[in-house]
């Protein structure tokens, strides 16, 4: 099959479509009985439900018709993915922050990348509970939508916070449900931190919108999981590096089942180089 490279113009006509796609994921997980849902498990460990099937059924049907000639990976069709991926492929989280959705709480995300060579170019990052999405395009800018109240159609520019200065504190973005050893010392080390709960992928954009600061992960986790938010924090105006600053790269090896061994999210690009 031909290679497809989609660049930042490309990114750009797809973003409208891609968003309502997103929405339309988001729509239908909100659809779905929690209290009498069925709960399975994965071979992982983790759980996947008629929510996690329903949203990835709408966007897959949806990038065959969008973009059918772009390979795609999803956390739920592993065994169709063809890695290495070569030119643009889209990575998909249909529900991240399962557990957060099983539990009857409102922070679990939908997400969806496009990346190109190896980086996300384009993320979108929906909370359907919450009433909000993220989105942006690496060099062209981030917006917050929210989708739900009588702020219903809003599109805000968001833009990353610079470093604290002296004296102010560090807003550390950190999981319920996955903390770590590693990365309690890390956020340790920023001056007078405050930790901010949040779960899934909006912690990404809680980064993104400028309301934390830092979000580090260095416990395992999935590319699916990592590259939207990735590519809105940095569309941001922000950076994602892995633990030891380098660059994150997504879709190019499947023999560590595409896991991301750590990361870092930096509101302040200039606080990871530091």
């Amino acid at each position: 099959m031909q290679v497809r490279i989609i660049d930042g113009e490309a990114a750009s006509r797809l973003m409208e479509p891609l968003t309502a796609l997103v929405v339309q994921a988001g729509e239908a997980i909100l659809a779905v009985n929690r209290a009498a849902m069925r709960v399975d498990g994965k071979h992982d460990g983790s759980p996947v439900t008629e929510a996690d099937l329903a949203a990835d059924r709408i966007i897959a049907d949806g990038l065959a018709r969008l973009a059918g000639d772009v390979p795609s990976l999803s956390e739920e069709r592993t065994h169709l993915a063809s890695p290495p991926f070569q030119g643009s492929f889209f990575l998909i989280d249909p529900l991240d922050g399962t557990k957060e959705f099983v539990a009857g709480r409102d922070e679990f995300t939908v997400n969806l990348a496009l990346v190109t060579r190896g980086v996300p170019l384009l993320g979108i990052v929906a909370a359907p509970a919450l009433g909000l999405l993220w989105r942006g395009i690496v060099g062209r800018g981030a917006e917050r939508l929210t989708l739900v109240g009588p702020a219903s159609g809003i599109v805000e520019p968001i833009h990353t916070r610079r470093l604290p200065g002296p004296g102010e504190p560090w807003i550390a973005a950190v999981s319920r449900s996955h903390g770590d050893e590693t990365s309690e010392a890390f956020i340790e080390d920023r001056p007078n931190a405050v930790r901010k709960m949040c779960g899934s992928a909006v912690k990404f954009g809680r980064i993104a919108e400028g309301s934390a600061d830092i979000y580090p992960r260095f416990g395992p986790t999935c590319e699916w999981d990592v590259g939207a938010g990735c590519a809105v924090v940095t569309a941001a105006g922000g950076r994602v590096t892995d633990g030891h600053g380098g660059e994150l790269r997504f879709g190019e090896r499947s023999d560590t089942g595409f896991i991301v061994p750590a990361f870092i999210a930096w509101g302040d690009p200039q606080a990871a180089k530091l």
